[in-house]
């Protein structure tokens, strides 16, 4: 018989992965869910524009095809991809970030690290 402890303990262990190991999309981060405000999480597109060295990151649109036509998410970088360029990308999601001066972002990742897909 397995004690409760245990049974417990295995229960945790086969539970969901991490948000990581997960690939989101576009549209499902776009209506992200809260829980996964502050959580690092993955997801692969096609780089549609790159605007260089604004406060001393790169920010970056990803599309991968989901949710409404021309969706993209925005992605803060120090790394710079080129436009066009499909990247799996890694980042810690944001939720309602304000830049000031009216940049505002209901949804946005942080310091992500590229690669190519």
């Amino acid at each position: 018989m397995i004690g409760s402890g245990v049974l417990l303990a295995v229960m945790l262990m086969g539970a969901a992965p991490l948000a990581a190991d997960e690939v989101h999309t576009v549209a499902q981060l776009n209506q992200a869910p809260a829980e996964l405000a502050g959580e690092e999480v993955r997801l692969e597109g096609i780089v549609g524009r790159v605007n260089d060295d604004i406060m001393g990151r790169n920010f970056i649109h990803l599309v991968d095809g989901t949710g409404s036509e021309g969706d993209y998410i925005t992605i803060t970088s120090t790394e710079r991809p080129e436009a066009g360029d499909r990247v799996s990308v890694t980042g810690t999601l944001i939720l309602d970030r304000d830049f000031g001066a009216g940049y505002t972002y209901p949804v946005i990742i942080e310091g992500a690290r590229f690669s190519e897909r």
